[in-house]
């Protein structure tokens, strides 16, 4: 969570605050809308290989919508400085200043590359919490994560374990267990090691955030994903597994002397796992668009322009 303001922060909501209510039908929408006016003005873009083009219309599309909403909003948590693309900026605010005190974890559009080639896996994201309602990464560029919907896994056990256990609470063989692993150098161990044990190994290059909601699905189509990668998709991640029920451990993972030397000027702790609980606060509330087609696992295959949302509910429109 971000640290704690002190009683004359203007950040800190005040005791008469109006609470988070993810059952708000006309906040939800206005989330909902924002996140589906980004990806919709993405789309023209899709397949340009303008990675920037991509992004900027999306975020300037978002910036709009969200400052209209009925709410004293902060952004905590965003894609652009890892990849200086265009971004809501850290910090930045939105709304007209009524309502409840949020923060949001949001990227425009996620999967830009995807976008950018005309592949599918790209969306629009965002999710709300209260005010600190989301872990402080700071700085963080990268995180290892593990995200299942099998409760107790650890992050920091050999994978075959965790494999081993996957198959055990679905009464399958190992050979039906399926894993997603990025396919970076960094986490060529943990595909090995996957791949080792006889388990269904998927190597991706980009869709983290939509391969973690498939696995962290009560029916989804993936059993665990694993591997470090974007500490901002990791927070987002962390909002939709609470929101699905879903079981997540992260870590802080900076793969540079630079990343570690600005988390250590932020006082941000390393090599401490983290669950859902220090990740992401409750209410919160997840809305994302496809801007190329999307697969979130059964009955949410989304073609561009289709939404979905979770929080009191699960829906799609």
């Amino acid at each position: 969570m971000q640290q704690d303001a002190g009683p004359n922060d203007p950040d800190r909501p005040s005791e008469t605050a109006t609470p988070l209510d993810v059952r708000d039908a006309a906040l939800i929408d206005g989330f909902a809308g924002a996140v589906r006016v980004a990806a919709l003005a993405a789309v023209p873009f899709v397949g340009s290989r303008d990675r920037d083009a991509v992004d900027g219309a999306a975020v300037a599309a978002m910036r709009s919508a969200l400052a209209g909403l009925a709410v004293d909003g902060r952004v905590v948590v965003g894609e652009g400085e890892k990849d200086e693309a265009p971004m809501l900026h850290l910090g930045e605010r939105f709304g007209n200043g009524d309502g409840p005190a949020v923060d949001v974890a949001v990227d425009p559009v996620d999967g830009t590359s995807l976008a950018a080639e005309g592949l599918p896996g790209a969306m629009a994201i965002l999710a709300v919490a209260p005010r600190d309602g989301f872990l402080d990464i700071g700085p963080a560029h990268y995180m290892a994560k593990l995200v299942s919907r099998v409760p107790g896994l650890e992050i920091d056990a050999p994978v075959r374990e965790a494999i081993a256990r996957i198959a055990e609470a679905r009464g399958v063989p190992v050979s039906d267990v399926r894993v997603a692993v990025q396919d970076r150098p960094r986490n060529e161990a943990i595909a090995e090691a996957a791949e080792a044990t006889g388990a269904n190994v998927e190597r991706f290059v980009h869709g983290d955030v939509e391969r973690c909601l498939r696995a962290a699905r009560a029916d989804g189509d993936l059993d665990l994903v694993i591997g470090i990668g974007g500490a901002p998709e990791g927070v987002l991640t962390a909002a939709a597994v609470r929101a699905l029920g879903g079981w997540m451990q992260a870590r802080l993972a900076p793969q540079s002397a630079g990343e570690s030397e600005r988390l250590a000027a932020a006082s941000i702790p390393l090599g401490h796992v983290v669950g859902l609980d220090e990740l992401c606060a409750e209410p919160v509330a997840v809305f994302l668009t496809a801007v190329t087609p999307c697969d979130l696992g059964p009955g949410a295959r989304l073609d561009p322009g289709r939404s979905w949302r979770i929080g009191s509910d699960v829906g799609i429109s």
